[in-house]
């Protein structure tokens, strides 16, 4: 007997069996995971086919090219499948990928079971030639010489269980069901006297025994088969080579599909523009619900933002907008009357500063939407009564300060094509270090301060944080250790604006700030939406009416208000 359930798509029913039964009966399991990436690839490839005319399919990438392994070599990984976290962008520049094995490696290493199985860092020191590999012997050395003496996947476990310690083909498999259950039903005991006692049997020494069944202890905690790496190891590529030939339909795609991954929109757009593309804004007269790509003069492609990335703007006004816009809007006026869209709906479109491909401003546009809802703007009303035409009163509002633009795109859609809030900030910060500045820096105390865009906690890091800032050149990674994140927790779980003190470490090109004092200046961000004594990237004229603070939409700690527009991705 088992649970019966519709399911959503028509004609199909779930049943939910347990899988022990399914054991039993001997039917076959197959897990298949709906991951975000597969939707950002097929996206990515529809954009091919439509603006470049390139048909392509998982299986007809160009593999093993070069250009795509030079690009994962430096970390540049940002939306990469995989490897964008930052365990993996310090460990890509180590590990050098030169072929489709080595991702197949850096899938499967980079997790928890190989890292407290202690494998990851022999594993890195033979791969860089400073110590030979450790076969234990040669009947062990067939079993682990693709990765250098050090088994990371679940058939090499097996495999070492059979040669090794003498177990037959059904112990080893009831090895392999046993690893996930090692924490949970405690029979790690009862597994490692047997294993040892057979390798002893085999003539290997009691230490290599005791290595050996500890490396196979850490599968119990997310081991890989190596078929599932190579599955992953295939999109790595993908996606790797989607961003490295066609960075700007690799975001297009990224952006389509999210939320997805580690990075916000905000991160993905920057690094896209960082990569030479073009990135347009929401446009009432040009953009679409999702974001699209347009053609340049000069032959490239150029990333429109969609009315997605507006906040709390729906799918359908959307289609409404696209449908109705002819020969284009003149006004929201127009948007009104053809799209039959609400002013609520065009408040939120004006707050994003969807009239600027028109010459509205952010406050005209606010202005004109706000005039449809008196009686005046109704068709009826249109014609002149007695002569007398009514309109409303012609005024001029004040230009708002490039930090108020800021904030009131963070507001509408999260990210912003202007200036980033750190070169607004920076003149009013003294004493800082760009995050660009740090690959050359002195080994020395630096201070560098950031939005926060990702914060990592991982369970095999024995309570360190992991932080990534961003400042307008870049990002910088910080590590917080245990000590230091007891003394500022408060201010490292809470802070959207950090600034940071601490010793610079580098190896190769990886570079940490190892975090000794930590500061939430979250607060500062509230000073953007004031007249600032230096205003970098000054874009608009200069009034004699100065702009007032923008009012929050209710009493709000800055610290909060920080928390509401500059989110970060948390990952404990």
């Amino acid at each position: 007997m088992c649970p019966i359930e519709n399911a959503a798509m028509e004609d199909r029913t779930i049943i939910e069996w347990d899988k022990d039964d399914i054991d039993v009966l001997k039917i076959l399991k197959v897990d298949v995971l709906g991951l975000g990436m597969l939707t950002c690839i097929r996206k990515a490839f529809g954009l091919l086919a439509v603006h470049e005319h390139l048909p392509l399919s998982l299986a007809t990438v160009p593999p093993e090219d070069e250009a795509t392994y030079q690009m994962l070599q430096v970390a540049d990984a940002v939306g990469v499948f995989q490897v964008e976290s930052r365990a993996q962008m310090n460990f890509l520049p180590r590990m050098k990928p030169k072929e489709f094995y080595d991702l197949v490696i850096e899938v499967a290493i980079v997790r928890p079971g190989p890292i407290q199985g202690g494998m990851v860092q022999p594993y890195i020191r033979r791969r860089q030639k400073l110590e030979a590999p450790e076969p234990f012997g040669p009947a062990l050395e067939q079993v682990t010489h693709r990765t250098l003496g050090v088994p990371l996947f679940q058939e090499q476990a097996l495999q070492i269980a059979e040669v090794g310690a003498g177990y037959t083909a059904e112990e080893a498999d009831k090895l392999r069901r046993s690893l996930a259950s090692f924490r949970r039903m405690g029979t790690i005991g009862e597994h490692r006297d047997k294993f040892i006692a057979g390798m002893l049997a085999n003539g290997y020494s009691e230490d290599v025994a005791a290595r050996c069944f500890g490396q196979i202890e850490g599968f119990a905690d997310y081991g890989f088969p190596e078929s599932h790496a190579a599955a992953f190891a295939l999109l790595v590529y993908v996606s790797a080579w989607l961003k490295r030939h066609h960075p700007a339909v690799f975001a297009c795609a990224l952006l389509n599909s999210q939320p997805m991954g580690f990075y916000a929109p905000a991160q993905i757009v920057r690094d896209a523009r960082e990569h030479q593309v073009e990135v347009r804004p929401i446009c009432v007269n040009a953009s679409a619900w999702d974001n699209t790509l347009e053609r340049r003069s000069d032959g490239a492609l150029a990333l429109r933002l969609g009315f997605r990335q507006i906040k709390g703007f729906r799918q359908e006004d959307a289609d409404w907008i696209t449908a109705a816009r002819g020969n284009g809007y003149r006004d929201p006026e127009t948007v009104w009357l053809r799209a039959g869209i609400a002013p609520a709906v065009l408040e939120r479109l004006a707050e994003a500063d969807g009239f600027a491909g028109i010459g509205l401003t952010r406050r005209d546009a606010l202005w004109q939407v706000r005039a449809i809802r008196s009686p005046a703007a109704l068709p009826l009303f249109n014609d002149p009564i007695d002569g007398e035409a009514i309109a409303e009163p012609v005024v001029t509002l004040p230009q708002m300060q490039i930090g108020e633009e800021v904030v009131e795109d963070y507001v509408a859609t999260r990210l912003t094509l202007r200036a980033h809030p750190m070169e607004l900030l920076r003149p009013t910060l003294p004493g800082l270090t760009r995050h660009d500045a740090l690959a050359c820096a002195p080994l020395r105390q630096t201070t560098v301060c950031g939005l926060v865009i990702t914060r990592q906690r991982p369970g095999t890091a024995s309570g360190v944080v992991f932080l990534t800032l961003e400042d307008e050149t870049g990002v910088s990674n910080v590590v917080v250790w245990r000590k230091i994140f007891e003394k500022f927790r408060r201010t490292v779980m809470g802070g959207r604006l950090l600034r940071v003190t601490g010793r610079l470490q580098r190896e190769g090109i990886v570079v940490h700030l190892i975090a000794e004092v930590i500061e939430d200046v979250s607060h500062r961000l509230s000073d953007l939406g004031h007249p600032m004594d230096t205003t970098i990237g000054q874009t608009t004229a200069k009034t004699d009416n100065a702009p007032k603070p923008l009012p929050a939409p209710r009493a709000m700690h800055p610290r909060d208000q920080a928390k509401r527009l500059f989110p970060s991705r948390d990952f404990h």
